[in-house]
């Protein structure tokens, strides 16, 4: 092959891997689901499209429940966008690098129809070192057991970030098993206190995308009745903290430009812009 897109395997694990580090940060999402496949010997979950120019593997871009281009050139982005069109839509939303993103929707969006939402610019932020505040001592590990409080919180945090509820469609089988795996799988923490009617979540995040370099960080929120009082960032620095000491060296994140405080309470930790990245929610 010269130049042309191949849908790639477990065999190609590696070569895409090796896209991905360029730019790992910036990349983490696809990286870490080609992590998971060579952890799990399985195949699924995405298809993966390779972009090769002159015979070398240049871009890549996963295709499942969102649309993640990597490292992708002008004709690496036709190329994607001609699939897509041709399989139609199968994304809830377009998500990474922002210069790719807007233009595989500029390709795209007269034959996907109108967007719910384009968020154009989203700060990509990275924490190779240690917190600049004190990690918050309450923050830690979820537990299987708090499953029944720590889900309704995920589910609060979702529709304020999304605007619509992830359990409306078929009751919350799926997200509910997606919060139970991020739970056991150790990659959820919290702040747990008490409240009118017993223990209640008042700080949460976790660890959507990891791989043995760099992780990062999603789902971050503060109880609506608490915010104020200066719990984002101390529970932002332990969960680096932790992380940096028990998972990888690196903690990434992105967040919405319009969000001011949550921006300003990363940077006090540490964090630093390191790219920008966009999302066209559908």
């Amino acid at each position: 092959m010269r130049s042309g897109l191949r849908i790639l395997d477990r065999r190609d694990t590696e070569e895409a891997l090796e896209v991905c580090r360029r730019d790992l940060v910036a990349n983490l999402f696809v990286a870490a689901r080609l992590h998971r496949r060579v952890a799990r010997g399985q195949h699924r979950g995405g298809e993966l499209w390779g972009w090769y120019e002159r015979g070398t593997l240049r871009s890549l871009c996963w295709s499942g429940a969102n649309l993640v281009p990597v490292e992708a050139t002008e004709d690496a982005l036709e190329a994607f966008a001609a699939r897509a069109r041709h399989l139609g839509r199968q994304c809830s939303s377009l998500v990474g690098p922002a210069p790719a993103v807007l233009s595989l929707w500029n390709r795209l969006g007269r034959y996907w129809g109108p967007a719910r939402q384009v968020r154009a610019h989203q700060p990509l932020m990275s924490l190779d070192g240690p917190p600049l505040v004190v990690p918050d001592p309450a923050v830690r590990r979820g537990r299987t057991e708090e499953l029944d409080l720590i889900i309704p919180a995920c589910v609060a945090m979702f529709i304020e970030e999304v605007g619509y509820s992830p359990v409306a469609t078929d009751g919350g089988a799926v997200y509910h098993g997606q919060v139970t795996g991020l739970v056991a799988g150790g990659r959820s923490f919290v702040r747990m206190d008490a409240g009118p009617r017993g223990p209640e979540v008042t700080f949460k995040a976790e660890l959507g995308s990891v791989t043995p370099e760099a992780v990062q960080v999603q789902g971050v929120w503060v109880s609506p009745y608490r915010r104020g009082e200066g719990l984002a960032a101390p529970g932002m620095a332990a969960v680096v903290e932790i992380t940096r000491r028990e998972v990888a060296p690196v903690v990434s994140l992105y967040v919405n430009d319009f969000n001011v405080r949550a921006v300003r309470a990363y940077r006090r930790v540490g964090f630093r812009e390191v790219g920008s990245y966009a999302t066209v929610l559908f």
